[in-house]
């Protein structure tokens, strides 16, 4: 019998706060994690469903229950019968998540709007465009200029390529081109043949503009693609963009707009139908994180307190382990706002290394502690991120602004 790849888990529900839903492969010892934007669970699945031979056995019945615990706050594989290598290392990788969720996070990133767009049919082959592979690959070699030709020249014999038009945008934006990136999306949302591909590159134009600094374009955009989970009753997928809206408005100190979408996100979500207990404590904890966040840019740190405490008692429920590692980042961020430092310092330090946000956050927490070399080290990475999302769209520019700054 053929040996199934080593498919761990798919995780379906992380906040917008934090780290992106992730699915984990491991074709080989040195490429273990690949990240995707909680575009779709679905596309996700499909994807995984993909990768696994036809004829190994347990296919069939791994396929079947990971559809149907796509309702579920997570949506892990689940075998019944002997155990096969891939349970083995399923159980293996499982306690190894926090190791796991560091490596090579810019890994597959440009997919994580194009995701929905290169989505097949679980009895169809992947077609990921070849352009888009060697293009992620330039992009992950920080050959920017290199990925942007190649997919402009592909667009020459293609024109109407959504991924390519997608991809371009993408680049255009780390770029700094924020204009010229959103002539690329809005050609995208002109040729798309589904409301999904449709909306895909509507908020492609929203985070667009969260490169700008801009709450209001971004909320406009974002709007659109609210609306449009609407129509399809997904309520979760609403609250996730709500939250997207608020967490580009809060990084740039609109706190009020902020503080409404949060507020919009966390009540949609609960819209949900036959709602589980560990999805509505999911919508709990994102709430008391982004109102303990909204509360320490205000100033008000007994209230931001109170909120961190309210986050980590629901945390200590247990419901959603996987959402423990948002806590230092919150905690960090609470002291950074109060003046403590080398508090914030500390608990940064514990967060996602490989989180453009966090890394921007240890930067600006070296300069207030009057360490240039560190801060400059940290900015670096930051601004070195290829991500197309809220993280990336407010730490890319900020910390190449603070390299030249403090490099001059």
């Amino acid at each position: 019998m053929t040996t199934p790849p080593r498919v761990a888990r798919v995780d379906c529900d992380i906040p917008r706060s934090g780290r992106p839903p992730r699915l984990k492969t491991a074709s080989s010892p040195q490429k273990d994690a690949a990240f995707i934007e909680p575009m779709e669970c679905l596309a996700v699945s499909k994807l995984v469903l993909q990768t696994w031979p036809a004829e190994a056995e347990p296919r069939t019945r791994w396929a079947r229950r990971l559809f149907k615990g796509l309702g579920s706050p997570q949506c892990p594989p689940v075998m019944t019968g002997p155990k096969t290598s891939g349970e083995r290392l399923y159980e293996i990788i499982l306690p190894m998540k926090a190791t796991i969720a560091v490596i090579q996070r810019a890994f597959l990133v440009l997919s994580a709007f194009l995701a929905p767009l290169l989505a097949q049919t679980p009895g169809s082959q992947p077609q990921q465009p070849e352009f888009i592979r060697q293009g992620q690959q330039l992009m992950r070699e920080g050959k920017l200029d290199d990925a942007l030709a190649l997919y402009r020249k592909t667009l020459q014999t293609s024109p109407n390529s959504v991924p390519a038009l997608m991809a371009a945008g993408n680049v255009l934006d780390l770029k700094g081109q924020g204009e010229e990136a959103r002539k690329y999306f809005q050609k995208a949302i002109e040729v798309a043949d589904t409301p999904e591909h449709k909306a895909t590159a509507q908020r492609a134009t929203a985070m667009s503009y969260a490169f700008e600094g801009n709450c209001k374009k971004t909320v406009e955009h974002e709007q659109e693609v609210f609306e449009y989970y609407g129509s399809v009753k997904n309520f979760f997928q609403q609250g996730e963009i709500a939250d997207e809206a608020a967490r580009v408005c809060i990084d740039t100190g609109d706190l009020d707009t902020a503080s409404h979408w949060y507020q919009v996100g966390h009540d949609t979500g609960l819209k949900e139908p036959d709602l589980k207990g560990a999805r509505q404590d999911l919508w709990e904890f994102r709430w008391e994180h982004a109102q303990a966040r909204i509360a320490a840019r205000r100033g008000n740190q007994t209230e931001a307190q109170k909120r961190v405490a309210a986050a980590k008692a629901i945390l200590d429920k247990g419901t959603n382990p996987e959402q423990t590692q948002f806590l230092p980042y919150l905690q960090g961020y609470v002291a950074f706002y109060a003046g403590d430092y080398k508090a914030a310092l500390e608990e940064l330090l514990k967060a996602n290394q490989n989180d453009p946000f966090i890394q921007c956050m240890i930067g600006q927490t070296y300069e207030k502690l009057g360490d240039k070399g560190k801060a400059v080290e940290y900015y670096r990475k930051a601004s070195a991120a290829i991500s197309h999302n809220t993280t990336a769209a407010y730490a890319v520019p900020f910390s190449k602004k603070k390299v030249a700054s403090l490099s001059g």
